[in-house]
């Protein structure tokens, strides 16, 4: 079945949203299927930049129908705030569909969200404060409400009452912080964002699969990335949902044996926001170096990523948790300015030596990563249009990435526009 998902390999910023648009000319269905807006997908179209935070990245084409699986959490509020933002830079977004099974971020949600962090102090977990984490909470306790539930006042109204008992104790009693009034909920709610989200909300699972009956091509977006997922990451350091291939599948409806084809995509340097492990974290001027150059700050919070090199312990385990197919490598023209550039190709822990991330997180804290040191090219990538524009030390540096793999790289990035990408290998 032509279905494709697209997956982060690392620890998120991997240049998903870019790639995604790419390969959109070629769909008829984009979906995202976890996630929130703490998900910042960048694309570059003829010089302007489009941050999209919910809204599908296929979205910048007029023939692709966007949908928001029922596996993401939708704040209604900056929704329809990143659409007006959209329609305003003349893009056409009266296909969006939003999975009626999708679970609503709430104030409330946001509320526990800061208090929380601030509450754990030096042990927080280094979240956006978006309300992600407590949203999925209540999905798994069954309290959450559901986009569906706009459409319903009176449901709506008897679901947020028994929910705001509980939450509001909370905020009271554990956080010393005032009670969310239940009438500006639903003023804001009901009064304001529910006219504009009804004509959007719809059956994704049946919407998807017409598609598909109809021989049409669908593109599953992932947010966040591998090694954030709740299960496979590096726990409690992750996200609340599974942006691992898994996770397309219960995110949007689709069987596995209707997915051909994972493409992988990681930088040619690894980052990471926030708190958690980092085996080949950089402190010194190659971390600046990849800052300067990569413009490493998020997307949506601003906040300067940690840098270091390329970790082939991580993509090895990403290539087997997702069942990738293939890996677009992005950000290669970053690296253009060193002398060498160094891979990670295991983790020693004492005596103890590690191809794949040790499962036990105390080890994973301790280990050194093991490095093989390759040539740089000191050339300017970003005009470079096919293989033989690229000099032998990068072809060197992909081919030698994707020996240590064990699967092809396809595409290689060399600037953030959506044309600078360089076919790699059939």
């Amino acid at each position: 079945m032509p279905v494709t998902v697209v997956v982060g390999t690392q620890w998120g910023d991997e240049g998903k949203g870019k790639l995604t648009d790419l390969l959109a000319k070629e769909m008829q269905v984009v979906a995202r299927y976890q996630g929130g807006h703490n998900a910042g997908h960048t694309v570059v179209v003829d010089g302007k930049t489009f941050a999209l935070q919910l809204v599908p990245s296929g979205v910048l084409y007029p023939h692709i129908t966007p949908v928001i699986g029922n596996g993401v959490v939708v704040d209604p509020g900056v929704l329809i705030e990143e659409l007006d933002g959209l329609k305003a830079e003349g893009i056409d977004t009266s296909k969006m569909v939003v999975s009626g099974n999708a679970h609503l971020i709430m104030p409330y949600h946001q509320e526990l969200d800061r208090v929380t962090e601030r509450y754990l102090g030096k042990n927080s977990l280094g979240t956006t404060r978006r309300g992600i984490g407590p949203a999925y909470a209540d999905k798994a306790a069954r309290v959450g409400l559901r986009v569906q539930d706009l459409l319903d006042a009176k449901i709506f109204r008897q679901k947020l009452d028994v929910v705001l008992k509980e939450k509001n104790a909370v905020l009271a009693k554990v956080y010393n912080r005032l009670p969310i009034d239940a009438e500006v909920v639903c003023e804001r709610y009901l009064g304001d964002y529910a006219p504009r989200i009804e004509p959007m909300v719809g059956d994704a699972v049946a919407l998807v699969h017409d598609s598909l009956s109809s021989g049409g091509h669908v593109l599953l977006e992932g947010a966040q990335a591998t090694f954030l997922d709740l299960d496979h990451g590096t726990y409690p350091f992750v996200t609340s949902s599974n942006p691992v291939a898994g996770g397309a599948c219960t995110g949007t409806g689709i069987g596995p044996r209707q997915i051909d084809r994972v493409i992988g995509i990681a930088k040619a340097y690894v980052t990471r926001v926030g708190a958690g492990p980092f085996p080949t974290e950089c402190h010194d001027e190659v971390a600046e170096m990849l800052v300067e150059r990569g413009h490493e700050f998020g997307t949506n919070t601003g906040r300067r990523r940690r840098t270091g090199w390329f970790d082939a312990v991580l993509a090895r385990q990403a290539v087997r948790l997702n069942s990738l197919s293939e890996v677009a490598l992005t950000k290669l023209d970053v690296l253009d300015a060193f002398d060498t550039v160094k891979v990670c190709t295991g983790y020693r822990a004492g005596d103890e030596h590690f191809v794949y991330p040790p499962y036990h997180q105390s080890v994973l804290h301790r280990v050194e990563p093991v490095y093989e040191e390759l040539p740089g090219w000191r050339t300017d990538l970003s005009k470079a249009t096919g293989l033989g524009d690229l000099p032998a030390a990068v072809r060197d540096y992909v081919g030698f990435l994707a020996e240590q793999i064990g699967v092809p790289i396809k595409l290689v990035g060399v600037g953030p526009g959506r044309e600078q990408f360089v076919r790699f290998a059939a």
